[in-house]
């Protein structure tokens, strides 16, 4: 880790001067129960505390909501018209914020055609050099975007000449760079037929297998009486016609009993209905039908790369633009390097500094052609922190959420560095965390706590790392602790095999993942952990995968509903009452009809912020008055879903109330407390979980499933040091009960636990892919050879240099 350097003396003033500090007063967002606290400025200010505490309900919620909000209302009231409404934070007071610029862990989207280069200048930075200086020449910066068509159109315009008014012809075009087969995806998608129906059928006795293509629907009803094809006919024997008029007729106007209807071929229409969408979206037993008739193949026009001819041919020094896009960014850096600056100097400055960003974080293995929506959380944010390297702004707030995520040990260096660089420009970096190298280079910390959910949401300790380490808080006992490597680990019961794995980087790849234990994959970021495991697993291995992935839903979407827990809940009611369970859904019958279930109501001011205000129909309980009336074991259905998961678990059980006992709902809250969530309410909305706490929802889904095996992807993400403790507890605990556990991770904590260790590497990109050492935790510590090797021995206290 680099040495700390000393923070930059305040600009005016003595420290405690009101300019040199983010003051926080009665802030109440979420779980915080009345936070105050002075922020000082300028300085690195690290947030700690268990998942749940309260820390991103202070520093995203309220400071830097409060500070976005702040600068939308600079606007004009025009252009806030078109932006989104955001009520202000629950706080008393908020003084001395400065403009916040928040990198966060989500995901980065933009569609099939987003990547690493064009969420970033690079890629724009890219198409102005080969405009500049390819030959041959073909257009400006858009003729090498694969996001820009070509376009040509004509048409005809006034123009007034003397006192006559004339129409003159024009024509327009542009030059994009796009593929025209593909349309800049650089795959096109190819139907299998006999998914689609049974051949030996007729129209008349209901051929397709696709959903909602029933024989008494519309869609079928329109193929049998249209008149272009032979109702009583086997497929198979369709004439060549007919079966292009099955499959690819253009819409046409047709007359089905006595209704006007557009009759369109089969595969038109579903690349319309069902593949011009998103497959996260899609209904589930749509998604399976995309996954069992549609093969996405490379498209050979412009073989994956998704330019047009022009673009392909267009060449500095025998490369085109798709070339140097598909190069690691640490050796398009050099290619770059290579070119004569000769006209193109102040250009290539710009762009090798924003390459060199790319590789001073980490990030040198990823290549610019890589679609931004296969990128970790932690690359992620990364690559949102290269746009903010070397910026000229100063006085900004930066916020960071937990930026050492999906970084080894060997990387939070490079991240320290960058934050204390952001600092000792001038500006204030908070930054949410739980990696004690992180937590030990902060100016001031603020440590949430002493718990989680209604336990926590209060400030246990403020002060420098110091005070930090003698606080007697949660994190100031587990600020030096250190788990020893296990003495004695488990005997494998078989081994999953892995032959030439070649996904992504890896090298032809033989392994043997031992199975009955607990095998960790350790290595750098990029070295290609992830490919080995997602992507070269055996499909028939039956894994249960908890995948970083963010939870899909609604802020209608609860706990109770996500698992699962509100339908055997909902029966118990009905039961007991004799009701429908349909009325004990807020979403369904027993829905407030004020404010339909939500729980508040909203009141748009037409251009100034929509007005979110709890329902006074229903007091925010969801339901109607006469559902509250209903009850189980004294408790009506609002009473149950503002319970906790441990409050619930207690109650379901029949410990106490054994009319309420209800053993299905009870083992899904007992998978909830087992992952470490009895703190959360069961019926708060989704939107209000921590990353850390969403993933440990998500593997408490899949704890009752039968897979022998779980692959879990950095569970200790957003995980405090001693949750970490707990989730080893839970692997055990799996391990033991006759499951193989397969984990991603880079914490030290939890490679010491392994059984097993695979480590990747040597280093990232085209640098890894391969499998570095194979062993028990004391066989790595003891080798010391490899990057992960030397980071557990200095995490054990058994440096080998």
């Amino acid at each position: 880790m680099s040495e700390k350097t000393a923070p930059p003396s305040p600009a005016a003033g003595h420290p405690a001067d009101r300019h040199d500090l983010i003051r926080v007063d009665g802030a109440r967002e979420n779980n915080l129960q009345g936070v105050s606290t002075e922020i000082p400025k300028r300085r690195l200010t690290v947030f700690t505390g268990v998942s749940g505490s309260g820390k991103s309900s202070l520093v995203f919620d309220t400071i830097a909501a409060e500070s976005r909000r702040m600068i939308n209302e600079t606007y004009s009231a025009f252009v806030q018209g078109f932006m989104p409404g955001t009520a202000r934070p629950d706080v008393d007071v908020l003084e001395g914020l400065t403009p916040a610029i928040v990198v966060d862990q989500e995901r980065l989207g933009g569609g099939p055609r987003s990547t690493v280069g064009t969420i970033t200048d690079a890629a724009a930075y890219l198409r102005t050099l080969f405009s500049k200086v390819a030959q041959p020449h073909v257009g400006g910066p858009g003729a090498y975007s694969f996001n820009v068509p070509s376009v040509s159109a004509s048409g005809a315009m006034t123009v007034q000449k003397g006192a006559k008014t004339i129409a003159e012809k024009t024509t327009y075009s542009r030059v994009g760079g796009m593929c025209p087969r593909c349309e800049g995806k650089g795959r096109v998608s190819d139907l299998d037929l006999t998914e689609l129906f049974d051949d030996a059928k007729t129209l008349s006795e209901d051929p397709f297998t696709i959903p909602g293509y029933t024989g008494d629907g519309w869609y079928v009803r329109i193929f049998r009486e249209s008149g272009f094809l032979p109702p009583d006919k086997p497929i198979r024997d369709f004439t060549k016609r007919q079966m292009h008029d099955l499959l690819y007729k253009e819409p046409t106007k047709v007359k089905v009993e006595g209704i006007n209807l557009t009759y369109e071929g089969l595969i038109p229409k579903i690349r319309k209905s069902i593949l011009s969408k998103d497959p996260e979206t899609l209904q589930p037993h749509l998604r399976a039908f995309v996954e069992r008739a549609v093969t996405f193949i490379v498209c050979p026009e412009c073989e994956g790369t998704r330019l047009a001819e022009h673009a392909r041919t267009s060449l500095i020094e025998g490369k085109s633009i798709a070339d140097v896009t598909a190069l690691p960014v640490v050796e398009l850096r050099d290619w770059v390097a290579s070119l004569s600056p000769e006209g193109i100097a102040p250009l290539r400055t710009s762009l090798l500094a924003l390459l060199d960003a790319f590789v001073g974080i980490g990030l040198g293995y990823l290549a610019l052609d890589r679609p931004s929506g296969t990128l970790s959380g932690g690359e992620a944010q990364r690559t949102k922190l290269v746009q903010h390297i070397g910026s000229a702004l100063t006085d900004v707030t930066y916020v960071f959420d937990e930026p050492t995520v999906g970084l080894h040990p060997h990387d939070i260096s490079r991240m320290n560095e960058l934050l204390l660089e952001l600092r000792d420009k001038g500006n204030t970096v908070l930054v949410v965390e739980h990696k004690p190298e992180t937590i030990l280079i902060a100016d001031h910390v603020i440590d949430m706590g002493p718990r989680a959910g209604r336990d926590g949401g209060r400030i246990v300790y403020e002060g420098d790392v110091e005070g930090l380490r003698a606080s007697g808080t949660l994190t100031g006992e587990h600020l030096s602790a250190r788990a020893a490597v296990k003495d004695q680990v488990r005997e494998p019961s078989g081994a999953l095999e892995i032959r030439g794995a070649s996904t992504h980087n890896l090298q032809d790849v033989d392994v043997d993942v031992p199975l009955g234990v607990l095998t960790v994959l350790t290595g750098v970021a990029g070295s290609g952990k992830s490919s080995l495991i997602h992507g070269s697993m055996p499909r028939d291995a039956g894994a249960i995968v908890v995948d970083q992935q963010a939870i899909k839903g609604s802020r209608r979407s609860n706990p109770a509903t996500y698992t699962g827990l509100l339908e055997p809940i909902r029966k118990a009611f009905a039961k007991a009452t004799g009701q429908k369970p349909a009325l004990f859904s807020a979403n369904s019958e027993g829905a407030c009809p004020s404010c339909k279930g939500a729980g508040v109501t909203f009141t748009e001011l037409g251009f100034l912020e929509t007005v979110e205000s709890v329902c006074e129909e229903c007091e925010g309980r969801r339901f109607q008055p006469s559902v509250l009336e209903l009850t189980l074991g004294g408790k009506s259905i609002a009473d149950v879903l503002e319970m906790s998961v441990t409050e619930a678990h207690a109650f379901f059980t029949g410990k106490d109330v054994p009319e309420a006992k209800v053993p299905a709902a009870a083992k899904i809250l007992g998978h909830l407390e087992d992952v470490g969530l009895g703190y959360l309410t069961i019926g708060q909305s989704l939107t209000t979980l921590s990353g850390g706490e969403r993933q440990r929802l998500k593997l408490a889904t899949h704890m009752g499933e039968k897979g022998g095996i779980y692959v879990l992807d950095e569970p200790t993400s957003g995980l405090h040091m001693a949750d970490v403790e707990q989730l080893l507890q839970l692997l055990d605990r799996l391990v033991d009960g006759g499951k193989s556990v397969i984990v991603i991770e880079h914490h030290q904590a939890v490679m010491a636990h392994a059984d097993w260790i695979i480590d990747m590497g040597p280093g990232a990109g085209q640098e890894g892919g391969r499998v570095v050492f194979e062993g028990t935790p004391a066989q790595l510590v003891a080798d010391a050879s490899t990057l992960t090797g030397k980071a557990l021995a200095a995490y054990v206290g058994k440096d080998a240099s």
